[in-house]
C-alpha cells in the first residue's frame, strides 16, 4: 500500500484504558484498520516526558495497553501494533528534526503552557517535555502517512509536525516529507461517573478490563439528573450524566423508552441504571473474553511482528534521509 493510504497514531502506556478511551479513540481506529494501512504504536518514550522521575511502571503498562487494544477490537492481522522505544530510528529522526525546529515554535505550543500549569506536582521544565512535539512529529513523519486521527486538542501538535515537514523540505530543497492531513476524531461526550471529565486520576471511570461485579456498585452510585430528588420528579435526559452512556452502549431501540420514562417520571434512576448495567454486560463481556485470550506470550508475538514491520519502514526512511542530508 502506498503512503497515501497509511495512518499513524499512538497512545501512552500510563495505565488501563477506560470507556472514554474506547469511544474517543479506539472505536475510530477499529474502523480505520478496515480501510487503511494502519500503524498504531505504544508511545512509551512519550510517557517518559511526565514520568521520568519514576519510570519503573511504564514497562509494566505496555502489555496491558496492547491487551486492551486487542480486547477492544484491534486486529494485529489488519494493523501494525508496535512499541515506539523498540524502533530506534524514531530517536534518530527526533534528533535530526530537533536541529530544524525553531525554539519559538515549541515555546508557543499551547499544550506546553497548559500542562505546565495543570501538573504542578511534577517538574515539566525539561528539554524532553518542551521538545516532545518534535518527537511526535518524528513518530508521524517517519511513516509518511496520508493522515493522522486526532482530537481537537491535538491539532496544534499536528500542525507543528506539518510546519517542521515544510521547513525540512524547504531547507533541503526536497519534497521528502508529505504533509499529513488531520483526520478529526469525533469528540466523545462521555463524562466520568461523577460528572467530571473521565480520568484515571479522578477514579471516576469504567475500565475496559474491569470485572462487572466491580462496575455495578459504581453505576449504582453514579450521578444523574440532580433535579430528580424522588422517583415522581420528572427528569431531563439532556442534562443527566447517565444518558450519554445509554446513547453509546444501549440498544438504540430502547432509547425512546428511556427518554419517556425519565421525562414522565414513570422510570426512576434505579430503573435506568439497571438497563445500563445490562447494556454494559453485553458490551464488555466479549471484550473481557478477548482480553483473557490475549496472553503475555501473544502480546510478545504481536509486538514482535509490529516492530518488524515498523522497523522496515523506519530504516528505509532514515537511509533516504541520511543520504539527503549527506550523513
Amino acid at each position: 500500500m502506498s503512503h497515501n493510504q497509511r495512518i499513524v497514531s499512538g497512545m501512552r502506556p500510563t495505565g488501563p484504558l477506560h470507556l472514554g478511551h474506547y469511544f474517543g479513540v479506539i472505536a475510530n481506529w477499529i474502523k480505520l484498520q478496515e480501510a487503511y494501512d494502519c500503524f498504531f504504536f505504544v508511545a512509551d518514550w512519550h510517557a517518559l516526558t511526565s514520568e521520568y522521575a519514576d519510570p519503573t511502571r511504564i514497562k509494566g503498562f505496555v502489555p496491558g495497553l496492547v491487551k486492551d487494544w486487542v480486547a477492544a477490537g484491534l486486529d494485529p492481522d489488519k494493523c501494525a501494533i508496535f512499541q515506539q522505544s523498540q524502533i530506534k530510528e524514531h530517536a534518530e529522526l527526533f534528533l535530526y528534526l530537533s536541529m530544524y525546529t525553531p525554539l519559538g515554535w515549541l515555546e508557543r505550543c499551547p499544550t506546553f503552557k497548559e500542562m505546565n500549569a495543570e501538573l504542578t506536582q511534577k517538574d515539566l521544565n525539561t528539554h524532553g517535555f518542551l521538545g516532545y512535539p518534535v518527537l511526535m512529529a518524528a513518530d508521524i513523519l517517519m511513516y509518511k502517512p496520508k493522515a493522522v486521527p486526532v482530537g481537537k486538542d491535538q491539532l496544534p501538535h499536528l500542525e507543528l509536525a506539518r510546519e517542521i515537514a515544510r521547513r525540512f523540505n524547504h531547507l533541503t530543497s526536497s519534497e521528502f516529507f508529505p504533509e499529513p492531513a488531520d483526520m478529526l476524531t469525533e469528540e466523545c461526550k462521555l463524562n466520568g461517573l461523577d460528572g467530571r471529565k473521565m480520568s484515571k486520576s479522578y477514579g471516576n471511570s469504567i475500565k475496559l478490563s474491569e470485572p462487572l461485579d466491580e462496575i455495578i456498585p459504581k453505576i449504582k452510585g453514579m450521578k444523574t439528573d440532580e433535579s430528580r430528588l424522588r422517583k415522581s420528579d420528572p427528569g431531563d435526559p439532556a442534562v443527566c450524566n447517565l444518558y450519554p452512556y445509554h446513547k453509546l452502549i444501549t440498544d438504540p431501540a430502547r432509547l425512546p423508552e428511556i427518554q419517556e420514562g425519565c421525562k414522565n417520571a414513570t422510570w426512576g434512576c434505579v430503573d435506568c441504571k439497571k438497563v445500563l448495567i445490562e447494556s454494559l454486560e453485553r458490551f464488555l463481556t466479549p471484550l473481557h473474553e478477548r482480553r483473557a485470550a490475549c496472553t503475555d506470550e501473544r502480546v510478545a508475538e504481536i509486538l514482535a511482528a509490529g516492530n518488524k514491520k515498523a522497523r522496515e519502514y523506519a530504516a528505509a526512511t532514515m537511509a533516504d534521509l541520511r543520504a539527503l542530508v549527506n550523513f
